[in-house]
């Protein structure tokens, strides 16, 4: 049985939903300058923003605008948490600025007071793929040791305002989506581009540490403004799961679990696992992690652990090595999983693994941030969206977790579905890949008048919230 305080509720990122990208002394944020994309076709980075190129995170579903009627939805199907993301463009323009923009603060002050109005806590991710593009374009991101001290001032200035308004914090979003170099990934988490020259793994380390201390540096000082605080890491889970019974594929995905999950380890336990400064050595990558460093990880860590859980992988060894060091061209696919349209594999069972897994390393309360299917909806001749495919998703995800806490003892604060409203697609740029339980009218073609509308889901899921989880 789930604790009787469980938070249930939903969760969108600023930069997905709100729009008004350039509004009230917002600056331009990485996001704002990542093109659309599609099914299969990649979003684009471009140098600025480019008359005539479509950037959808500029409109989102203006809920910068709409968020009062977006929260009394969320409200109506019995929301106990909201999570979401302050857009640090919105508080610090350039983000390197010596002045917080009282705008941007006052913006969030109304957003999290209509939350409270309703009961609903939110539970705000500080970095979420949405990095002023002027620290991209002028340190290239974390890469730059100065912007450990800009995040840090961005983190206090939240702290310090809202420490009566939110309880429940986390740092970067999905911060080991770092585990795969490519451009995508590099400019959401960390604000690098890459250039002709750079070694992209050992920038993608590099940046990835920067924030590891950020992070550390940011609970420190969550904790010294109000010890009520709870600050916690973020991580994009997906079990690894060997393709075969054969100890060479076995140990594949012990690697891939060591390559993508290193970052759990040095939020919750304050230090670098030994695998991780093992490959660094076999790299001969220069020694970033200072001793100062060391110290700054081990008093800054996390009061829990947060997490995406979407799919899961399997990992067949194919190219010999020894240190089984992880590659996503090993993935293979799960012959015993369905996928959804973007070819995510379904694993509900995989939901309560990752949840054990966590457990049974750390033992620190949890909390799902994201889960969620996305799909094509289409409305019937009613004007409703029937989507049952969804509510079967988020059953059978929803009855794992239940499971999790029954048979394994699992501490589980809360559970806050993507996204409880059709937002932009943070990886397609999309708005036709849809998530949420209210319909926005709005098309990849820019057809639609942002209207809402409740599909069949909505009803279901107030449901479930009313009866705690006990009626699915």
């Amino acid at each position: 049985m789930l604790r009787k305080d469980f938070l249930w509720g939903g969760a969108i990122a600023a930069h997905q939903a709100e729009g008004a990208w350039d509004a009230d002394g917002k600056g331009v944020s990485c996001s704002d300058v990542e093109t659309i994309g599609g099914n299969g076709i990649p979003r684009r980075l471009t140098d600025g923003v480019i008359p005539g190129e479509i950037y959808p995170n500029h409109e989102g579903i203006h809920f910068y605008e709409n968020y009062k009627e977006d929260i009394a939805l969320f409200a109506e199907m019995g929301f106990k948490g909201f999570r979401t993301s302050i857009a640090w463009t919105r508080i610090f323009p350039n983000g390197d600025d010596d002045k917080p923009n009282e705008a941007g603060l006052q913006f969030y002050d109304r957003l999290f007071d209509e939350c409270h109005k309703y009961g609903i806590e939110p539970i705000v991710t500080l970095s979420h793929f949405e990095m002023p593009y002027h620290l991209a374009k002028k340190y290239n991101g974390f890469t730059d040791r100065r912007c450990i001290e800009f995040f840090l001032r961005f983190a206090r200035v939240c702290f310090e305002r809202y420490q009566t308004k939110v309880k429940y914090w986390m740092t970067f979003n999905e911060i080991n989506n770092q585990a795969d170099i490519n451009q995508h990934n590099l400019i959401q988490e960390g604000a690098v581009i890459l250039r002709e020259g750079d070694d992209p793994e050992y920038i993608m380390y590099l940046s990835a540490h920067h924030e590891l201390v950020a992070s550390a540096l940011a609970v420190k000082a969550a904790h010294e403004i109000n010890p009520d605080l709870m600050v916690g890491c973020m991580i994009g889970m997906n079990g690894v799961y060997p393709a075969t019974c054969d100890p060479q594929d076995v140990m594949n995905a012990l690697g891939a679990m060591h390559q993508k999950y290193y970052f759990a380890e040095v939020h919750a336990r304050g230090h670098y696992p030994k695998h991780i400064l093992k490959k660094f050595e076999r790299k001969g990558y220069p020694d970033f992690i200072l001793p100062e460093d060391k110290e700054i990880l081990e008093q800054g860590k996390v009061d829990y652990i947060a997490f995406s859980y979407y799919m899961s992988f399997a990992s067949s060894h194919k190219r010999g090595n020894k240190d089984f060091d992880y590659t996503s061209d090993d993935f293979v696919r799960n012959t015993c999983l369905k996928a959804s349209d973007w070819g995510w594999q379904i694993d509900p069972l995989g939901l309560r693994w990752c949840l054990s897994w966590f457990h049974d390393r750390f033992e620190l309360p949890m909390m799902i941030v994201e889960n969620g299917f996305g799909a094509y909806d289409k409305a019937g001749e009613d004007g409703v969206i029937d989507d049952q495919y969804r509510i079967d998703y988020l059953k059978e995800h929803i009855q794992a977790l239940k499971d999790a806490v029954e048979y394994e003892g699992v501490d589980l604060l809360g559970y806050m579905m993507w996204s409880p409203i059709d937002i932009v697609s943070a990886s397609t740029g999309e708005y036709d890949k849809r998530y949420g339980f209210i319909h926005v009218n709005r098309t990849n073609e820019g057809e639609g008048d942002f209207s809402r509308s409740k599909k069949k889901s909505f009803h279901w899921y107030k449901h479930v919230i009313e009866t705690n989880g006990e009626e699915l």
